[in-house]
């Protein structure tokens, strides 16, 4: 049973200052429960944000309809939340992307490509924590992906 999976890792929140300026280092044993725990709260706080800002958007919708008496301004406005609607869309997706990725933190395969086996640089986990490969393997990826979209 991997440290994730014995609920080991703490994720309530940083109790004091350090925590909160915790950044994982490559001095350290790779996904050691401290940079599991960094990682869960990373994802867990990214969520929370998309929560907030499509409540704000659905709040927007809800209380300011569309009444804009020039055309133009109208098309204009419609086009901001054809938009913002997208973003929601793409956002909502990246959501399960980041459920994933805390189920990779709970099951013990987190910080490890999915391709390879190999460890994920922690830049590259800081960067896109949601990142399933390593650059390497993402680019290999992206180049078949290529040959096979061009034939």
């Amino acid at each position: 049973m991997s440290i994730a999976q014995s609920g080991d890792i703490d994720t309530k929140g940083a109790t004091d200052a350090e925590d909160l300026e915790y950044r994982p280092s490559d001095d350290e044993p790779f996904m050691n429960p401290r940079q599991l725990a960094y990682f869960k709260r990373k994802l867990m706080d990214w969520k929370d944000s998309i929560h907030r800002e499509a409540q704000d958007t659905l709040t927007t919708l809800q209380n300011e309809p569309l009444r804009e008496p020039d055309l133009a301004d109208r098309a204009s406005s419609e086009t901001d939340w054809s938009i913002e609607l997208r973003t929601r869309d793409r956002q909502r997706k990246l959501i399960s992307k980041i459920d994933a990725a805390l189920r990779r933190i709970e099951d013990g395969e987190y910080g490890y490509c999915e391709v390879t086996g190999e460890p994920i640089s922690l830049g590259r986990l800081e960067a896109r924590p949601i990142a399933t490969m390593t650059v390497e393997a993402q680019a290999a990826h992206e180049r078949n992906e290529k040959i096979s979209r061009d034939d």
